[in-house]
């Protein structure tokens, strides 16, 4: 049961971050209000194509590591990529940056998802419990 929520949980993450990357690719002006990010001019194809690939890249590797079987090592990609984002905004803390409740709310979202993602796959990976051995059973 366990193992179907988590597949859930990860398969409307994916759903979610694959419609913020196809809205960023279709409209990089969209960009605009959900992360403060200005577009304009030939930075607009830029952030077109780095932040939809981000976005579909993760949303189409869990949405692989949810549904196939043999490949949840896939749920590793959207975590490291969540992590790098992250210790890139840690760092930029570190490094005197401008902070508001939009960052904040993105490194929460980035944390949670790489819990989300790690733990996801550590749990799925674990082999299911035995069933009892016949021999093992009261007649």
């Amino acid at each position: 049961m366990v193992n179907w929520v988590l597949r859930g949980a990860v398969l409307l993450w994916a759903l979610f971050f694959f419609i913020v990357g196809a809205r960023g690719l279709f409209d990089p002006a969209s960009y605009t209000e959900t992360f403060g990010i200005l577009v304009a001019g030939p930075a607009a194809n830029t952030i077109r194509a780095d932040l939809s690939a981000f976005f579909l890249v993760a949303a189409g590797a869990a949405a692989i590591g949810a549904l196939v079987p043999g490949w949840l090592r896939a749920l590793l990609v959207p975590a490291a990529l969540y992590g790098t984002a992250l210790a890139g905004r840690l760092f930029g803390v570190a490094s005197g940056d401008q902070v508001n409740a939009g960052i904040v709310q993105a490194m929460i979202i980035e944390a949670l998802t790489v819990l989300l993602m790690a733990g996801s796959w550590w749990v799925l990976s674990r082999p299911a419990a035995s069933e009892p051995v016949a021999s093992d059973m009261v007649h």
